[in-house]
C-alpha cells in the first residue's frame, strides 16, 4: 500500500503506484501516474498529465508537470514523462511539453536533477543525465545519455548534447555538442574530449585512440568542419567515432561548437 500523508492533497483521478510514500504538503494533481515506490516528499508539486517512473524520488519544493514557460502555450494537453529511480532535488522545476514542440517533455532513467535545475519543454533527456545545481535546459533540447551538465550553467533551446558529453559549470551552451565533447568557458567553447568519463563508461584504449584521433582531424583537417566530419564518416571503423560522424551530419537547428 501508498503511504500518504494525512496533510498532502492527492487529487481524484491521480493513480498511486504500490509502495508509494507521500510527505506532508505535497500535492498530486488528477491527471499524474505515480509508478510503484515513488517518494514524493514534503511540499513537493507533481502536476499536469505526468506519468513518474518507478521509485524516483521527488525532494521538498520540486515542481514536476507544470505548465511551460512559453507564450505561445495555450493551455493544449500535453505530456511529461519521467523516467525509473531519478532524483529530483530541491526546488528542481520540469515542464510539461507544447502543442508546436511535439507535445511531450522526456527525462530517461536514473538521472539526477540537482537543487534548483530546470527541464524546459518538449526537452528529451538520455538515461543517467546530471544536472548540477541550477543547471537550466531549455525547450525543445535534446540532451543523450551520460551527459554531465555543470552548475549554473544554461543550454540554449534546439540544441543537442551528443552521449557522454561534459559541460563545465558556468557555461552557456549556444550550439550542438559533440558526443564526449567537453564544453567549458562562459560561452561554451570546445576544449577537447570527456576523457574521464569515457574511461568510467569503460571505453577501451582502442576507441579512444581512435576519438582523439578523430577530434584532431576534426579541428586540424582540411576544408570545412562538415567536410572533414564527412570524410571520418567514410573512413572510420570506430563506432564511437561513427556515432560522432553521424550525429554531426544529421539535420539540425543549431551550427555546431567546433574544436578549438
Amino acid at each position: 500500500m501508498a503511504e500518504i500523508h494525512p496533510s498532502a492533497i492527492v487529487e481524484e483521478g491521480a493513480v498511486i503506484g504500490e509502495g508509494c510514500q507521500i510527505g506532508p504538503f505535497a500535492i498530486i494533481g488528477p491527471e499524474v501516474t505515480l509508478g510503484p515506490g515513488v517518494v514524493v516528499k514534503s511540499h513537493a508539486v507533481v502536476t499536469g498529465w505526468t506519468e513518474v517512473g518507478a521509485e524516483t524520488v521527488i525532494f521538498p519544493f520540486g515542481v514536476v508537470g507544470e505548465v511551460p514557460q512559453d507564450l505561445k502555450y495555450k493551455g493544449e494537453r500535453t505530456r511529461l514523462i519521467v523516467g525509473a529511480r531519478c532524483r529530483i532535488r530541491e526546488g528542481a522545476t520540469l515542464n510539461v511539453g507544447t502543442e508546436g514542440g511535439g507535445g511531450v517533455t522526456r527525462v530517461g532513467d536514473d538521472c539526477l536533477l540537482m537543487t534548483g535545475s530546470h527541464v524546459g519543454h518538449d526537452a528529451t533527456l538520455g538515461n543517467r543525465v546530471i544536472l548540477a545545481n541550477q543547471a537550466a535546459i531549455a525547450g525543445h533540447c535534446w540532451l543523450g545519455d551520460d551527459v554531465i551538465v555543470g552548475g549554473l550553467s544554461g543550454v540554449h533551446q534546439w540544441v543537442r548534447v551528443g552521449r557522454g558529453a561534459i559541460i563545465g559549470a558556468v557555461t552557456m551552451v549556444t550550439n550542438d555538442v559533440l558526443p564526449h565533447g567537453l564544453v567549458q568557458a562562459p560561452r561554451g567553447e570546445l576544449d577537447g574530449l570527456n576523457l574521464v568519463g569515457l574511461k568510467r563508461r569503460g571505453v577501451g584504449r582502442p576507441e579512444i585512440t581512435a576519438l582523439r584521433a578523430a577530434y584532431q582531424m576534426l579541428a586540424q583537417g582540411e576544408g570545412t568542419f562538415l567536410d572533414r566530419a564527412r570524410r571520418l564518416a567514410d573512413e572510420t571503423e570506430s563506432p564511437h567515432v561513427r556515432e560522432m560522424t553521424d550525429f554531426i551530419l544529421a539535420a539540425t537547428d543549431r551550427s555546431f561548437l567546433t574544436p578549438q
